[in-house]
């Protein structure tokens, strides 16, 4: 039987923190040698908003050095930045010939992020469902690792495939998303209705893999909770039910086993200073690798460009089929 093919992109824009981390990288480093991997640093993705270039550039390099720090193998795995492989933005002009507006108008990200461009909507910002949808049909992927907020991006992706074939014929594998169980969706700390993100401001909202011990201790001792002194998971006590959610994703305990494990505490300053152990010993080993790629800059350049040659002749295959199907070429 085929062996399993997974895609995974990531934008390098931002800092790392722990939601990335533990609601997908860490799931990416644990599944190598399970399947086929393919993870992508989308920067293509990154300019539906302006960016400066050289400030991007950089970013590009540190998201790098982070994944192959927190684990990601260039001997099991391909890491490659997605501009390196013209076939993506070829492969989605194909498909936003078969693409809707209709359905791109629906897409929920589309309708809360251009509310922030509002007269100066980028046209980039309305297709770029479809280039995620080239991303992952270009390596013949089979799962998609993804977030309860991004499924929707998967099922358009197999919407498109689908449409594809049945005009032009079997091109494309049709992908399936894979949500993980656990630490999917950890929230903001600064206020624990919103999923923790890259890009709100703020020194207390996220904690980030980079961040010093001195860094994260702050944050999480600033955690907002809620009244009370029970530790306990409640959708109507967001604070303290997103400690104990971070906590299970530290330790791969279970969110029922959290609140068994701090039955005994005193109130929240408990539940934060041990969560303030755990995860400066969580991501101490990747900051300490980290330090080490970053003295090397050029290796890690090298193996990027390396995970682009291995996935380009895939990638150009894939254009090359659908091309032939479309009459094109």
């Amino acid at each position: 039987m085929a062996r399993s093919v997974v895609f995974s992109g990531i934008q390098p824009t931002g800092a790392i923190h722990i939601g990335n981390y533990f609601g997908a990288i860490k799931q990416w480093v644990a599944g190598q040698d399970d399947a086929e991997n393919i993870f992508c640093l989308v920067d293509m993705h990154a300019l539906t908003v302006p960016q400066e270039p050289d400030v991007l550039r950089g970013q590009i390099l540190e998201t790098a050095m982070v994944l192959f720090a927190a684990g990601i193998d260039p001997a099991k795995s391909r890491l490659f930045v997605q501009s390196h492989v013209r076939e993506h933005g070829e492969l989605t002009w194909y498909l936003s010939c078969v693409a809707s507006m209709g359905q791109l108008q629906r897409m929920t990200q589309f309708k809360e992020k251009s509310e922030a461009q509002r007269g100066e909507v980028r046209a980039g910002l309305f297709t770029y469902p479809v280039l995620m949808a080239a991303d992952i049909l270009l390596y013949r992927t089979t799962h998609v690792p993804v977030g309860e907020d991004q499924k929707q991006h998967v099922e358009l992706t197999r919407d498109l495939a689908q449409r594809f074939n049945a005009s032009f014929g079997d091109v494309f594998v049709i992908p399936e998303p894979a949500i993980p169980k656990a630490g999917a969706r950890i929230m903001g700390l600064d206020d624990p209705t919103k999923k923790m993100s890259k890009s709100v401001p703020g020194s207390y909202h996220a904690i980030r893999v980079l961040d010093t011990p001195e860094q994260i201790k702050k944050t999480v001792m600033s955690a907002q909770t809620d009244s009370g002194r029970d530790v306990r998971a409640d959708p109507a006590r967001p604070g303290i039910t997103n400690l104990l959610g971070i906590y299970a994703a530290a330790t791969g305990a279970s969110l029922e086993a959290a609140e068994t494990h701090f039955a005994d505490a005193r109130g929240y300053g408990d539940v934060k200073k041990e969560l303030v152990e755990i995860l400066v010993e969580t991501l101490r080993p990747l900051r300490e690798r980290y330090a080490e790629l970053s003295s090397d800059p050029t290796t890690v350049r090298e193996l990027l460009q390396q995970g682009a040659d291995a996935v380009r002749p895939i990638a150009s295959e894939t254009v090359d089929r659908a091309k032939h199907a479309m009459g094109v070429g």
